[in-house]
């Protein structure tokens, strides 16, 4: 394979193949099962979270400041079970790229947000390793998105320049950052608009190239 027909298709994971590893939402329903004080909750959760993203600090630590800061009647345990619990599989997306990949001809890395814990957690339940080739995540190279350099870090890792990635995310922003630096990048919004995009891209790419070999 020459250089000019490379390819690399990035992609966020939260939003976009799974849930959101610890969203709004989620934290919502943890106040409510638990009998937290939610904007407390929020207001700490917004002080420290982006410190747990780049793997500053760990689960434990985040816990010790945004819940276990008071006494409370749950144990921890039982409360980052709830958190694992909040991860599931997005209707269609995760199961037909698994498939996809297999003879798509690109390579598939991740540029994700993610505290470790649940990175570690989301990649083993639900299997990413057979979707992706490798993962770009926030907690593992201390920097996170929009950040630009990890961007560039992510294309320097697949050795790949910027006309020769695709990027997509479920954030507008995050799109955008991708695309000030040369990227083709989409949102998604669906499951269908973005396997539409796929598919021309595989196309795109036989008709240039043929098939993988």
């Amino acid at each position: 394979m020459q250089i000019s027909d490379l390819k690399i298709l990035f992609f966020d994971i939260g939003g976009v193949l799974l849930s959101n590893g610890w969203g709004h939402e989620s934290r919502i329903l943890a106040a409510e099962k638990f009998g937290l004080n939610y904007k407390e909750m929020d207001q700490l959760h917004n002080f420290i979270f982006n410190v747990y993203e780049i793997g500053s600090v760990n689960l434990d630590q985040y816990l010790d400041t945004v819940i276990f800061n008071h006494p409370r009647d749950f144990v921890r345990e039982d409360f980052k079970e709830f958190m694992y619990s909040q991860s599931v599989e997005l209707p269609g997306m995760l199961a037909w790229l698994k498939e996809w990949k297999k003879d798509c001809g690109f390579r598939i890395i991740s540029i994700n947000n993610e505290g470790k814990e649940l990175n570690d957690y989301r990649i083993q339940k639900f299997k990413l390793h057979t979707c992706f080739d490798a993962f770009i995540s926030s907690c593992e190279v201390k920097m996170r998105k929009p950040d630009p350099r990890i961007f560039e870090l992510a294309m320097g890792i697949a050795q790949a320049t910027p006309s020769q990635c695709v990027y997509f995310d479920d954030r507008i922003m995050f799109a955008n950052m991708a695309k000030t630096l040369g990227l083709r990048a989409y949102q998604h919004t669906s499951f269908e608009s973005t396997k539409e995009i796929l598919e021309e891209l595989k196309k795109e790419q036989f008709d240039r190239f043929g098939p993988p070999r």
